[in-house]
């Protein structure tokens, strides 16, 4: 049976983490099942844990590698994809014994930009 080959026009994909902003509410929605209530808690631990994370990280000590690690997984379920990736980076620049400071400084302004959104989103709740 011959083959039928056809050429199609590339399109790109979209992307993995949307765009719009800090947060990804659907993908908040999607890993709460919809439970409006569990996504407020979870916002809510999220600010606070993140808030402690970066206050602790700004000082580096010895298991700051672990600290942002933790705060990658935390981002990544919220759906705060820059956190995640600026804690990815800070969790490189300590393995490749880099100066850390300036992704210190990254995840700081990240973590800052999503407890904002979460923030206003808590107090329309």
């Amino acid at each position: 049976m011959p083959l039928h080959l056809e050429r199609i026009e590339w399109m790109p994909s979209p992307p993995l983490a949307p765009d719009d902003g800090p947060i990804d509410f659907e993908h908040l929605n999607r890993m709460t099942l919809g439970d409006a209530g569990l996504e407020q808690e979870v916002l809510a631990m999220f600010v606070a844990q993140s808030a402690r994370l970066v206050g602790t990280l700004t000082a580096m000590p010895a298991d700051a590698s672990a600290l942002a690690h933790t705060l990658k997984g935390s981002a990544r379920a919220i759906g705060a994809f820059a956190v995640a990736d600026a804690a990815a980076g800070l969790e490189a620049a300590i393995a490749r014994g880099f100066d850390a400071s300036a992704a210190v400084a990254e995840l700081g302004e990240a973590v800052a930009e999503a407890r904002a959104a979460i923030e206003a989103v808590l107090r329309r709740s």
